[in-house]
């Protein structure tokens, strides 16, 4: 029996609003991306913290070698 590949985590191409980084943790996750942008929004605003982390993610995670098809939403 084959191993299934493990997921990476990219940054979203099809679901970016800003630079794709919710979009791909929502896909990473197999959660609505709408939810991790809320949270995320959320989190922002409430720790100091948050946009820290976000622009970090921002720049370590990687954007995919091959577009994405676009996903159903």
């Amino acid at each position: 029996m084959e191993q299934p590949q493990p997921r990476k985590l990219y940054r979203s191409q099809p679901d970016r609003k800003l630079a794709g980084v919710c979009g791909g943790l929502g896909e990473y996750l197999n959660v609505d991306m709408t939810l991790v942008r809320v949270l995320s929004w959320y989190w922002r605003c409430a720790a100091e913290q948050g946009l820290v982390l976000y622009l970090a993610m921002w720049i370590l995670i990687p954007e995919p070698s091959k577009p994405q098809p676009p996903t159903g939403n």
